[in-house]
């Protein structure tokens, strides 16, 4: 998947804000944007509050991130049962969720070994 991305500096106002903060001037923030090839305009937003020094790579990593994280959710949920736990006490759902998680790190390292190229991606 490819995409372009902005990141532009800026100062967040409005008065909401002002009223939860006790600062005269807001601190800078960085704006992410995303504006696939096929659309008009940009289509998603992130706010950041990481150093103005990091490049746009560096913000465009963890804001896409999330992607990849419900994936590894819904691959855990369906493939490896983790939705599937029917028992009552706490020891017996920490042992099912322990099992699924070291069965989904299984299945993500056999993954990555079989294809180097997309490990430098994901």
């Amino acid at each position: 998947m490819y995409s372009r991305f902005v990141a532009l500096r800026i100062r967040p106002v409005g008065r909401g804000i002002r009223r939860a903060t006790d600062e005269v001037e807001l601190p800078e923030r960085r704006l992410l944007a995303e504006w696939p090839d096929d659309e008009s305009e940009p289509v998603r937003f992130w706010l950041s509050s990481l150093p103005s020094g990091m490049p746009p790579a560096t913000l465009v990593r963890p804001a896409k991130l999330r992607r990849r994280i419900e994936h590894d959710y819904r691959e855990m949920k369906q493939a490896l049962g983790l939705a599937h736990f029917e028992g009552r006490t706490y020891q017996g759902w920490h042992h099912h969720v322990t099992l699924v998680s070291a069965a989904h790190a299984f299945c993500t390292l056999q993954r990555l070994a079989r294809s180097p190229r997309d490990a430098a991606q994901a």
